[in-house]
């Protein structure tokens, strides 16, 4: 494969940072099954410094980091650390070596401790060369590991107890305690609240003033040009571009990273087509603990956001619509018709979906190809007769046409599992199973999480589309500019309550966080 025709960006200026680079990668190539997935990757980091690593899914990120990490071996190039030859045969080395690790799915024992997890390949002995843990020693250090990140949490506290963001902190510690001189952090904030990203981006920033070298990978953008003092841009294998962060722009790494200039990263909705009647009406729905009298009505062609912080009940709330989770009191209607008792099978049956915030847990069926993901929900319909058995060939044919349709990357369906795919494409495979049944109303919670640009802007297109074809879509979001790109609508909840309601003429995305904190806008905002 040729390398992609793009106009170079400037380099980045030696004297940045002062000294040699830790790290040097030159003419990286990795192959897999005869498919060359990684051409002449190279690039610095230096002692004391972020280097972002962006890129679309697929594009070689997690490959080039792997082999960094001792996970897959280099089949060309050369890799030098320290200014010697580093050729890790396997993870471990690699850590000895002094490279850590923190993968997205962070790799920690949920139900040992927070100190059984910071030294369960190397525990202090009492007796040296004798299996005898000396657990006050053990305890000892993990506290002073635990401070240096500002983790004020007992060792002996299990991680099952921590939220996201003090794991990705125990990670950190565990990293040091290590003493690592290089972490790669894999979309380290895909899962953390706003303040948690905060003491995270803290904590990094500590690191690199003490001298650590920082990779940093991510989908978000913005997180990367306020962190990172230099830019690499993968795409299909190849560098496109590496510069420091004064000589780059989103646009420029969005151009870089698709092949293409994305002028509107949200497509234009057809503003013409008039709203239609209420798909779902939400009346006085309370449940103790989680929401509190919400009440809205979601209308055919409509894109309704909920906007909100973390706990704010959003996620609680589309449990409730789709019939997760009970609640105490309220009345919901889908299409006029009153759902009693809701169940999943019920609100299927009067035509909703749900796209859930968890698309590996709750979404998918990883081990599962493709094919059989997309038909899970539409099952019944495709069974006729006294037998009920199944129209394959009508049931083929419509999971076909509808992984073309969302464009599904896999070049057999039958024989890829969804866990092979990217993080984009998994979610299309979410997308693609409700889109076979023709839902009128469909909640998406959280819908471009953890996917890259060019991922995000093809799941906008089909949301809106379907709007245009007349369905309701109730939509979830913690991105503030992803709602304001994408809704006719943005409600606002905070505590389990709505506490405002925008129409699309006077977003603004202060005023939307405010109401989300509590402060400023009271009731509804025309």
């Amino acid at each position: 494969m040729s390398a992609p025709n793009v106009t170079p960006v400037s380099p980045a200026s030696p004297a940045q940072h002062a000294g040699p680079p830790l790290l040097e990668v030159a003419g990286v190539c990795k192959s897999f099954f005869g498919v060359q997935v990684l051409h002449d990757v190279g690039f610095n980091l230096r002692a004391g410094s972020v280097l972002g690593l962006v890129g679309e899914n697929g594009s070689g990120k997690s490959t080039t980091m792997n082999i960094i990490g001792g996970v897959h071996q280099m089949d060309a190039g050369k890799i030098t650390f320290g200014g010697e030859d580093y050729r890790p045969k396997g993870p471990r080395q690699a850590a000895r070596q002094g490279i850590a690790f923190i993968h997205q799915e962070l790799n920690l024992f949920r139900n040992l401790s927070i100190a059984e997890n910071l030294f369960i390949t190397d525990f202090p002995k009492l007796v040296p060369g004798l299996p005898f843990i000396d657990r006050g020693a053990a305890h000892a250090r993990a506290a002073e590991l635990l401070a240096a990140v500002d983790l004020d949490i007992s060792p002996t506290t299990l991680v099952n107890k921590l939220s996201q963001g003090e794991r990705q902190l125990v990670e950190i510690a565990k990293a040091l305690g290590s003493k690592a001189r290089v972490i790669i952090f894999d979309e380290p904030t895909t899962s953390l609240t706003t303040r948690e990203t905060d003491r995270l981006f803290e904590i990094i920033n500590r690191l690199r003033s003490q001298g650590m070298a920082i990779i940093y990978i991510s989908h978000i953008l913005d997180d990367v040009m306020r962190l990172c003092d230099d830019i690499v841009v993968l795409r299909d294998g190849h560098v496109v571009g590496t510069a420091p962060k004064s000589d780059m722009t989103i646009e420029r790494m969005i151009s870089l990273m698709v092949g293409r200039q994305i002028d509107q990263l949200f497509p234009a909705r057809d503003e013409t087509l008039a709203r239609g009647k209420p798909m779902l009406e939400v009346s006085g729905v309370s449940q103790p603990g989680t929401v509190k009298d919400i009440s809205f009505s979601l209308h055919a062609g409509e894109v309704l956001g909920i906007s909100g912080l973390m706990g704010a009940g959003r996620s609680e709330l589309a449990r409730i619509l789709f019939g997760i989770d009970p609640f105490a009191s309220g009345e919901i209607k889908v299409g006029g018709v009153v759902l009693r008792s809701p169940t999943p099978a019920a609100c299927m049956e009067l035509g909703m979906a749900f796209l859930t915030e968890d698309r590996r847990v709750e979404g998918l069926m990883v081990e599962a190809p493709i094919d059989s993901n997309i038909a899970l929900t539409s099952l019944q319909h495709y069974a006729g007769g006294l037998s009920g058995m199944i129209d394959g060939a009508r049931l083929d044919a419509d999971v076909k046409a509808m992984s073309t349709s969302v464009r599904i990357s896999a070049r057999d369906i039958a024989r890829t599992l969804v866990k092979n795919l990217s993080g984009g494409n998994q979610q299309k495979v979410v997308i693609g199973k409700w889109l076979l049944r023709k839902p009128t109303v469909f909640i998406v919670d959280e819908p471009t999480r953890g996917i890259d640009v060019g991922a995000k802007n093809e799941v906008y297109k089909i949301i809106n589309q379907l709007a245009a074809s007349g369905a309701g879509i109730l939509m979830i979001s913690s991105e503030i500019e992803e709602l304001i790109g994408m809704c006719d609508r943005i409600m606002v909840m905070a505590h389990g309550e709505i506490r405002a309601t925008v129409e699309r003429g006077h977003f603004d995305r202060e005023e939307i966080l405010r109401a989300a904190m509590w402060d400023g806008i009271r009731g509804s905002a025309k």
